[in-house]
């Protein structure tokens, strides 16, 4: 220590070397990373991560499960991520065996690349367990979506503890839980905040709904007789996991049944993120009437990787599954109607545990009920078609489209930190405290 040196500024200065010293060997020695998604909502989260990161360093070695934006940035997917999308605590049960199996195939992956951080994209049932065989290893562990703990069991908080160094939020209301428990967490909003095509807002909708048609050949010859002849727009989306769209879409039907017989000017788009998905999608409508068929396309679009925000900003409402898309809709300030069904004995159970009275994302954001939620035994034909019409009401419409819009601005006021640089800051935090 130099004379002119207090000892406060001798330990800033220790502190600076180490950091820099661990930054150099981060920068000379490959990063392996161990990331896990097990549905198309946590492809996308996953993706722009990895974006995010190989932005920053160019040597990161990818290991692990994602679906095909995350293998567009450098993921060789061990297995298809369709293998963990499993929904509902019954349906779990049924593909344990298999689940289980796909663990010990992931750690065995892990292991044998020896990965330096693992990362898991939502899915916390799998991941956790994932993460508290990791953590002990000296692997860095970061959850990328908290699990609902703030809506039920908030005593899940100790085994999260357990199994990760860093919980990534979407949303700011979760931090508080993660406050009160002292586990390091930081809200990096959602990236559909980022990701959203603001020029969609910009553009008039009849001119959305051109350029929607124009560029898609299904669109095309469903529109060509009719383009000039159409009441209302309406988008749908019954969820992407195969128990979703069966359990859920036959109800959405039910209620463009009777929706069309009250106007048979009235158009449904269902955009679908592959072809296979297309083709489930397609099998459950191709067994209703002929008059329904005709009021519906079902539309996957390769070429247009934001298609479905496409298809929702050029409809008028929107019609969906609880989940993502009704953040989606939010920002493209669509009002919607969310239908959602479980299995009987999951929703029993998941009644009793859950805290928080609402289901859609934006609901639960404004703390209040300004898109209306039919579940369970609500999501019936009668009451879609009843819900759908009052919605399309001047006055009914204007008014949630006021309260989403005001949500939306408080929640991106609320979401300012960049995920990879707050993984990075976070691990090195921990990594100085481990000298």
């Amino acid at each position: 220590m130099t004379d002119s040196a207090t000892p406060d500024q001798y330990h800033n200065l220790i502190d600076q070397t180490e950091t820099e010293i661990r930054s150099a060997e981060l920068q000379t020695v490959p990063l392996v990373i161990g990331i896990i998604a097990g549905e198309v909502s946590g492809d996308s989260l996953g993706a722009d991560f990895m974006q995010q990161m190989n932005n920053l360093r160019g040597d990161i070695v990818w290991v692990g499960v994602g679906g095909t934006k995350m293998q567009a940035q450098g993921l060789q997917s061990i297995f298809p991520l369709e293998r963990l999308a499993v929904m509902g605590l019954v349906e779990v049960m049924a593909q344990l065996p298999d689940l289980l199996k796909a663990r010990r195939e992931l750690l065995s992956a892990f292991k044998a690349a020896d990965i330096d951080w693992f990362i898991g994209i939502d899915a916390p049932d799998f991941n956790l367990r994932v993460a508290k065989k990791l953590k002990p290893q000296g692997v860095f562990c970061v959850q990328y979506v908290s699990p609902s703990i703030w809506a039920w069991r908030e005593s899940r908080i100790h085994n999260i503890k357990a199994a990760t160094d860093l919980v990534l939020c979407l949303f700011p209301f979760e931090l508080s839980v993660y406050e009160r428990h002292n586990h390091p967490a930081i809200c990096v909003g959602h990236p559909l905040l980022r990701m959203i095509d603001q020029t969609l807002l910009e553009t008039p909708i009849n001119q959305r709904r051109s350029e929607l048609v124009w560029h898609n050949d299904g669109l095309q010859q469903f529109f060509i007789e009719r383009f000039d002849d159409v009441s209302q727009l309406i988008c749908v989306m019954p969820g992407s996991r195969r128990g979703e769209i069966t359990a859920i879409l036959p109800l959405m039907l039910d209620g463009i049944q009777k929706l069309i017989l009250l106007d048979p000017k009235l158009c449904f788009i269902i955009p679908t993120v592959d072809q296979n998905h297309q083709y489930i999608v397609q099998d459950v409508i191709d067994q209703r009437s002929e008059q329904l068929r005709a009021a519906i396309v079902v539309v996957y679009d390769d070429s247009q990787p934001a298609f479905s925000q496409q298809a929702m900003a050029a409809s008028d409402i929107v019609m969906l599954a609880s989940g993502t898309a009704t953040l989606e809709a939010m920002l493209l300030e669509r009002p919607m109607v969310v239908v959602y069904q479980l299995n009987k004995l999951t929703y029993q159970i998941a009644k009793r545990l859950v805290k928080v009275p609402y289901v859609a994302l934006p609901n639960i954001l404004a703390d209040s009920a300004i898109v209306p939620e039919l579940i369970q035994e609500q999501a019936s034909g009668d009451n879609i078609c009843r819900t759908v019409m009052r919605l399309l009401q001047p006055r009914a419409y204007a008014e949630q489209l006021k309260d989403l819009i005001a949500t939306k601005h408080l929640l991106q006021q609320q979401s300012n930190h960049d995920p990879a640089n707050s993984v990075i800051e976070q691990w090195f935090i921990q990594a100085k405290h481990r000298i």
